[in-house]
């Protein structure tokens, strides 16, 4: 069974519209140098470790409570016993939302056909043309990557993308390459970058809120829905 890392027992912000909890599991596939959970991506193994009957036992308690399960890492598709633990928590009729940067297609697809997730949120990283450098890493599967951009696009579960934006790293053009790439789409948010100590590697700064309003505007030409997250 899959290796529970943190337990968030409530957030009103991780599940849009649901009243949820996180689960946060272990390694990535991913070295994305402004990862701000660098301990769950370096060093799992050194991370305390939370019991699955623990987890699925708070989850049986506060049924009627909480009507959402977030899964995020990490990278939560590079385990492959994870379909039979949302099982576990389907079971209890919880709506589960996953967060995946979409390198693991095959199981992300068969996982909502099997009615295992109900909402995906998935990391665009950059431009295609910058993903590695962005991704940190010097070989990215850019076509799993963009197999499991057009299945949310095709509507078969509810979703969203999302892009952590920094300065360093997110430039105009690259915006301009990403509403081209995921024209269409649903919904899309870009998310201020902040400062942790938890960050692998922290050089990075974030715009102004103006500044991504401006992204915004040019994405909208495109996306119908675009917002701005983690900004005052």
């Amino acid at each position: 069974m899959v290796k529970v890392h943190g337990f968030n027992k409530l957030t009103l912000l991780d599940y849009p519209g649901r009243l949820a909890c996180t689960i946060f599991l272990g390694h990535c596939n991913f070295r994305c140098p402004f990862c701000h959970n660098a301990g769950l991506v370096l060093e799992p193994e050194n991370e305390p470790v939370i019991p699955i009957e623990e987890i699925l036992g708070t989850l049986k308690k506060r049924k009627g409570i909480l009507d959402g399960v977030c899964i995020t890492g990490g990278e939560p598709t590079v385990h492959k016993k994870l379909p039979e633990f949302i099982q576990q928590i389907k079971k209890m009729d919880y709506s589960v939302k996953l967060d995946t940067n979409g390198t693991n297609p095959q199981m992300v697809q068969d996982m909502v056909k099997a009615g295992l997730v109900d909402y995906v949120a998935m990391d665009i990283k950059n431009a295609p043309d910058k993903y590695g450098e962005t991704a940190g890493i010097a070989q990215v599967d850019l076509e799993a990557v963009n197999e499991t951009v057009e299945f949310l696009k095709s509507g078969k579960v509810d979703y969203e993308f999302r892009t952590t934006v920094t300065r360093e790293l997110h430039k105009k053009e690259d915006f301009l390459k990403i509403r081209k790439w995921l024209s269409g789409s649903r919904r899309y948010f870009l998310q201020a970058y902040k400062e942790s100590e938890q960050v692998i590697h922290p050089v990075y700064s974030s715009y102004s809120r103006e500044q991504l309003e401006n992204f915004r505007q040019l994405l909208l030409e495109e996306i119908s829905q675009v917002e701005i997250r983690g900004i005052d």
